[in-house]
């Protein structure tokens, strides 16, 4: 999970993330960008600052070793956190605190390679879906002696890689090796996001993820995950990504997220399907099945659309373009690397009619929620009945608690796209019992679709119907057709009595009630 990069201060205290003025990914590929990388889940550290910050960055004692592998051995340090996760079931309140390494935190802390010293630091920017995050750790001691690495290139097949961390079972720094096998875009199992990756033949055991990947003492890569039932794969974030995710904070002084066009597309390789859209031999491209409405290539394209370039380069009939001799990705990469707000050159065939487009790309976010590490679920409690916004860290804890899923939900999470900005589905998380909800304790984990016949947008519309009902009784239309009544004036006052049978602090969260005011 979320490997770092420590970001030293500057003089005056503030942090320093600022990067060269070129525009990513022009920098070039040995771009000296000193560096200090660790992951959510692991204790790892590579090191990395911006070359114009070197003036203000001890290079420590120069007298120090100068290899490669004792460089890189200088550049990685230890993080550890104690952290404590939401109850995604019982939003109000969180699971018991733990210990761990990485930055899913609510303390963190960071040691230097040798040393016993711990350092407190802080997260200034975190990217889930890259699988990336920015620390920072104040005063000069921690920075003195730091030595510095160098952002590389992207690495090629049967590249020798070395990976350097802290791996489970032991407490000093280690080194593993592997060799690059494959280079495409892969699922981030951290923040479920399809991105490049860079697949290694190398044992990266818990512990090692969150180091840098070396080759000829430059960062190649940040090793975040291993492959599920095997010992001898892992992962590595190219540099790509690293760059992509750091300009974002460069430019806007918070995360940005990836871009999405916000297609879903089929391969076109059948030759009937080709010749019943008009297709001529020499033509390759995709076929749009469906459109996020939320995204501006809503405004300009249409399903039955051919995409047959993207910034000039053609889609094969397969959906993926050339990435290098003999590899190829998917198209999706190339929108991907696309700052928020650029725009794309889109050619699409269109009724045997080709013709360009210009979309403007950004982040688009699902409906339901991949994840929630930065904020605590929204709630709001009412008659017993127990509120909250559907997320699949909702549905991953419910199958946990009661050993099944809510099939409707999950396939509402996997499938359902945005109708418009804001929206979210509803559920009833719990129903705690009592007697105002006799009869309704089975109807947990079902969506929330009307309260009084009004269709609800998300969980504060909600909040605002409930809060303002004038009716002798109040109405909740649930999936499947099921119905919950409640006397208005007795579920207001059950819910005073609920409240404190059950040791809960508010009836809503914080962001509801700040909302309301």
């Amino acid at each position: 999970m979320a490997p770092q990069f420590l970001i030293p201060p500057m003089p005056n205290g503030d942090p320093y993330y600022r990067r060269n003025s070129l525009p990513f990914p022009s920098l070039p590929k040995d771009h000296d960008f000193p560096f200090s990388v660790a992951s959510a889940s692991s204790p790892n550290l590579g090191r990395i600052p911006p070359s114009r910050a070197l003036s203000s960055i001890s290079r420590g004692d120069e007298s120090a070793p100068t290899s490669e592998i004792e460089t890189a051995l200088d550049s990685v340090v230890k993080i550890f956190t104690v952290f404590s996760s939401p109850d995604y079931v019982l939003p109000w309140q969180n699971k018991p605190p733990r210990q761990a390494w990485g930055s899913e935190h609510t303390f963190i802390q960071v040691t230097k390679p040798g040393l016993a010293t711990k350092y407190k630091a802080r997260v200034l920017s975190a990217g889930h879906e890259c699988d990336l995050a920015i620390l920072e750790v104040d005063g000069e001691e921690f920075w003195a002696g730091m030595r510095f690495l160098e952002l590389g290139g992207i690495p090629f097949l049967q590249d020798e890689i070395t990976v350097v961390g802290y791996p489970q079972g032991g407490d000093n720094i280690s080194m593993t090796k592997g060799i690059v096998s494959r280079v495409e875009p892969t699922q981030y199992v951290h923040g479920a996001t399809q991105l490049l990756a860079i697949q290694l033949e190398a044992a990266i055991k818990p512990g090692y993820s969150g180091g840098p990947a070396l080759i000829g003492g430059k960062v190649v890569g940040v090793a975040f995950q291993s492959q599920t039932g095997s010992e001898n794969i892992g992962y590595i974030v190219p540099v790509p990504v690293i760059e992509r995710f750091i300009s974002g904070v460069d430019e806007s002084g918070k995360y940005t997220g990836f871009c999405s066009l916000g297609l879903s597309c089929q391969p076109i390789e059948n030759s009937h399907l080709r010749d019943y859209f008009g297709m001529r031999p020499e033509m390759t491209g995709v076929l749009v099945s469906s459109i996020n409405l939320l995204s501006d290539a809503y405004r300009f394209l249409e399903k039955d659309d051919i995409i047959l370039e993207f910034d000039g380069v053609p889609v094969a009939n397969d959906g993926t373009v050339t990435f290098r001799h003999r590899e190829r990705v998917n198209f999706d990469h190339l929108a991907s690397m696309k700052k928020p707000n650029e725009v794309a050159l889109i050619k699409v065939l269109r009724k045997e009619i080709e013709c360009k487009v210009n979309i403007t790309l950004r982040p688009l976010q699902p409906l339901v929620p991949v994840h929630q590490f930065d904020k605590h679920p929204s709630y709001f409690i009412f008659g017993g009945l127990i509120f909250t916004s559907l997320t699949q860290p909702y549905l991953h804890e419910y199958a946990d608690r009661y050993s099944m899923l809510p099939r409707r939900l999950w396939q509402l999470a996997l499938e359902e796209l945005p109708r418009n900005a804001g929206q979210e589905i509803v559920i009833i998380s719990m129903v705690l019992m009592d007697d105002i909800t006799e009869g309704y304790g089975n109807l947990a984990a079902l969506q929330v679709r009307k309260v009084n016949e009004i269709e609800i947008q998300n969980l504060r519309h909600l909040y605002e119907l409930v809060e303002h009902c004038t009716a002798p009784s109040i109405r909740f239309d649930l999936d499947e057709e099921r119905v919950i009544v409640l006397k208005y004036s007795e579920a207001k006052t059950a819910t005073s009595t609920i409240r404190a049978r059950y040791n809960i602090p508010s009836i809503a969260s914080a962001d509801l009630i700040v909302s309301a005011a």
